[in-house]
């Protein structure tokens, strides 16, 4: 299983905190993530966005259909996306489109084995895959990079 974590863009400040929408340089750092992951992305790769607006905006930069989940929104917690996905227990692709600390509470305990508050930056993407009883980080883009 490919777990793909893309933590929203920069967005502007505000409230209420679900409306708030991408700044410029979020998009474009969405647009850079987007070109990066066209070229590598499964073709039958399942994606559940958050549905706060940052995060809609950020994945309608690839363009390609996706699913609003609650599950992976502002409020959802690591156990919450990891159950969302079913880990481990199926094949495939997932991309989630999300928030942090919760992205980053996943890839902490999916790759070390416990929460822990590690940073995934704005608009960045974290690859894990879990192949044949191990689970590994495949490639951390920034879009600073991509």
């Amino acid at each position: 299983m490919d777990l793909i974590l893309w933590r929203h863009a920069e967005a502007e400040a505000g409230s209420p905190d679900s409306a708030r929408k991408l700044t410029e340089h979020g998009r474009e750092q969405a647009r850079r993530i987007a070109a990066w992951l066209r070229l590598r992305l499964p073709g039958n790769c399942e994606i559940l966005v958050s549905p706060a607006a940052r995060a809609q905006q950020t994945v309608s930069a690839l363009g390609v259909a996706f699913t609003t989940a609650p599950a992976v929104g502002t409020d959802a917690g690591a156990e919450d996306v990891i159950a969302a996905v079913d880990w481990r227990a199926r094949s495939g692709a997932i991309l989630i489109v999300g928030h942090q600390p919760t992205l980053g509470r996943v890839a902490a305990a999916l790759l070390s084995g416990a929460q822990a508050d590690w940073d995934i930056g704005k608009g960045a993407l974290w690859w894990i895959r879990h192949s044949g009883g191990e689970t590994r980080l495949l490639a951390a883009i920034d879009p600073e990079l991509a």
